[in-house]
């Protein structure tokens, strides 16, 4: 029996493990415009908007019940980071990989930070010593080239501008409930939810929490990745470097927002410099999803506890 999550931010769906909210964080910029995480009042009355990004695993096991219950909430955009090889194959190559689910009221949209993965030895080799590092600086050079890889101009499918310019949007209707999944939920989409939260004004120490809470989502799957994991060479008779691999420590988050800022200034000037976004469509942003503080702001000092 899975363990129960605390709700918000999670939803209990059906074969769908790591689904969250990741509205409901305090907005600590109340003037808006910086994402230093100081407000002029020391209040926080706003909150990022609740109901409308939701993060999750990839959906490929969502049973009937949680199909209905992704309708209920309204979702009608799912952003899929996943390359194609990694659907058809699996994360490392050689497995059956975890196929496309769709629903209806739900339109899929394919946006893959990496377009053709090597998934060569020695390529998985160099991406999993990363990943499995003992120090968080190996997961920060590995979200610094997932974010180098989103935004390259020669990804057509631009995933995280994509994403960003759908908050960000303003005709005819602001957006809709969307879900943005890669495999496991942890590492692009924490990336991209990470550059979403920073946008609003949530302070870096709130966006690595929600980042590591996947540690709590992702539990009941831990064992099926790290099987998957294990079946590559690279990870063979190394269950601590697998585990690792899965991991979602706020340190690692923490040193990517700072490895940002030391080469942008700000996560809006990144966001802006890569041309994910331009100023104004930063300001829609958050126009779109931050709100007052009417449904109370997600007690996430006291989830932080259930991390320990």
């Amino acid at each position: 029996m899975a363990e129960e999550l605390p709700s918000p931010p999670f939803h209990t769906i059906p074969g769908l493990p790591n689904f969250r909210d990741i509205g409901g964080y305090p907005v600590s910029c109340s003037d808006m415009t910086s994402d230093s995480g100081l407000s002029q009042d020391g209040s926080n009355t706003r909150v990022v908007r609740r109901g409308l990004v939701y993060r999750s695993s990839e959906p490929s096991k969502v049973t009937e019940d949680g199909v209905s219950k992704l309708q209920s909430l309204g979702i009608s955009k799912v952003f899929d980071l996943r390359s194609a090889a990694e659907i058809k194959y699996g994360f490392h190559g050689n497995d059956s990989g975890w196929k496309v689910k769709e629903w209806d009221g739900a339109r899929r949209e394919f946006v893959p930070v990496f377009l053709d993965q090597d998934f060569s030895p020695e390529a998985l080799a160099l991406r999993y010593k990363n990943y499995s590092s003992e120090s968080a600086q190996g997961f920060v050079v590995a979200y610094s080239d997932i974010l180098a890889a989103a935004a390259s101009p020669s990804n057509d499918y631009q995933p995280f501008k994509t994403i960003l310019e759908y908050l960000a949007s303003s005709l005819p209707s602001s957006p809709a409930p969307c879900l943005i999944h890669c495999t496991a939920g942890k590492d692009r989409t924490g990336v991209i939810c990470a550059l979403i939260l920073s946008l609003c004004g949530v302070i870096d120490e709130v966006v690595a929490h929600e980042y590591s809470l996947t540690n709590l989502g992702l539990k009941e799957r831990h064992a099926e990745l790290i099987a998957h994991l294990m079946n590559n060479p690279s990870l063979q008779n190394d269950p601590l470097s697998a585990q690792r691999m899965i991991s979602s420590q706020k340190e690692a988050m923490l040193g990517t927002l700072a490895k940002i800022r030391e080469i942008h200034g700000t996560v809006e000037k990144c966001v802006v410099n890569l041309g994910l976004l331009s100023a104004e469509g930063v300001k829609q942003l958050r126009s779109n999803l931050v709100n007052e503080a009417n449904e109370g702001i997600v007690p996430w000092q006291n989830h932080a506890k259930l991390l320990l």
